[in-house]
């Protein structure tokens, strides 16, 4: 009986495939099977992303919700008629010593403009754990809405972001009909509507 655990993954050959901005890597491996016994060699290619951190911003003093907009080129080449998304901020950790809080808070300041003065935890997850190595780390962050920009990003990265104001009874209403589109932002818009009123209690609203 050969025990289901991360010890008893055999790596047998790993082999770079590709390394730019992204880098896909393949794995030879066997792992123990629910029936007790060793797999055979199975081959597997990963996208290695690394960690991530995403933020919903959030105004508890004018119940608003600061989100950002963006062309984005995974959906336009999936074909979709729309390729500009509507979204949480977001960013890699890609700075020593960051934190995910401390990357958020980052992100928020490029790409919407918002200075974060608190942030509650809300999960952690896998993007697609069959073929993508990211892990996620979202959080709600405390802004003042009435301060942000109409428009923000680093020229430095190419970014032009349009950011985007809404109330909490728009954005219920949006996730209500489906038109949020990544799993980011669904989350982080459903935790909001089973934790708001909380939320607002512990930032001082009622």
């Amino acid at each position: 009986m050969v025990a289901r655990t991360r010890e008893n993954i055999q790596v047998v050959g790993k082999k770079n495939l590709y390394e730019k901005f992204f880098k896909v890597d393949e794995y030879r491996l066997k792992f123990p099977l629910y029936n007790g016994e060793m797999s055979g060699e199975i081959s597997r290619e990963v996208m290695e992303r690394g960690r991530a951190a995403g933020v919903l911003l959030y105004d508890p003093d004018l119940d608003k919700v600061v989100f950002v907009e963006q062309m984005r080129v995974g959906v336009f080449a999936a074909g979709d008629e729309n390729p500009w998304v509507l979204e949480c901020v977001a960013g890699i950790l890609d700075h020593a010593n960051e934190s995910p809080a401390d990357v958020v808070a980052r992100e928020a300041a490029e790409e919407a403009g918002a200075a974060v003065t608190a942030v509650e935890p809300v999960c952690e997850y896998y993007s697609s754990p069959g073929g993508l190595s990211e892990k996620l780390y979202v959080f709600c962050g405390r802004v003042d809405a009435s301060r942000v920009p109409e428009h923000a990003g680093l020229e430095s990265e190419d970014e032009d972001i349009r950011v985007v104001v809404l109330s909490a009874a728009e954005v219920e209403e949006k996730l209500s009909r489906g038109e949020f589109n990544n799993a980011l932002t669904i989350i982080a818009v459903q935790w909001f509507v089973m934790n708001r009123e909380k939320l607002r209690k512990k930032w001082g609203k009622s």
